[in-house]
């Protein structure tokens, strides 16, 4: 049986729970929530399984915090005896409009604190990885604040449909495999 571990990259504690930063865990949140499986707490983060046409999906939620999930990855990968190419990363994208999917095979960690500790930890730049745009629009200096802030009212009400689409994506990822989930899901 194929197994896919699907890993949503957020910060643990409630002042993260609706921040930007967190859109990982708010997306691998929702597609539980869709098949009705639960976290729960285990090494290194939360963790959930459920089967879909003989697949098994696992969902990681790392509580390590963001700049050390290279760690939970890692040992789960490890743990589980899960390729490289059946690990999914889901982060925010400040480089992205927001809700803009980009779908890759491989890539830079984009300035991303949790893709760096990642690709430190996996010594390799090519795992996939679905980015999810949240727009830069902040001003000068005031990025941490904005990716550590809660969404906007118009954000907000726009990502119960990209939820629904970050569901689907996850499920295609297993099912239909990476490159079909690209060539269907890319820029949507």
């Amino acid at each position: 049986m194929k197994k896919f571990l699907i890993v949503g990259l957020g910060n643990i504690g409630a002042e993260y729970v609706n921040t930007r930063h967190n859109i990982g865990f708010k997306i691998v949140d929702h597609f539980a929530r869709k098949e009705a499986i639960s976290f729960q707490t285990a090494k290194l983060g939360d963790i959930a399984e459920c089967k879909i046409k003989g697949r098994t999906i696992l969902l990681l939620k790392p509580n390590t915090y963001m700049n050390l999930s290279g760690k939970a990855v890692k040992y789960w990968m490890e743990k589980e005896n899960i390729e490289k190419e059946n690990v999914l990363i889901i982060t925010d994208d400040l480089n992205l409009a927001f809700g803009t999917i980009r779908i890759k095979t491989k890539g830079s960690d984009g300035g991303h604190n949790g893709l760096k500790n990642i690709q430190l930890l996996l010594n390799t730049t090519e795992y996939p990885r679905f980015r999810f745009g949240i727009s830069d629009e902040f001003k000068k200096g005031q990025q941490v604040d904005y990716v550590l802030g809660d969404w906007n009212d118009e954000e907000k009400t726009k990502l119960v449909e990209r939820l629904e689409l970050a569901s689907e994506i996850i499920t295609s990822f297993a099912l239909a495999g990476l490159n079909n989930t690209m060539n269907s899901y890319n820029g949507k």
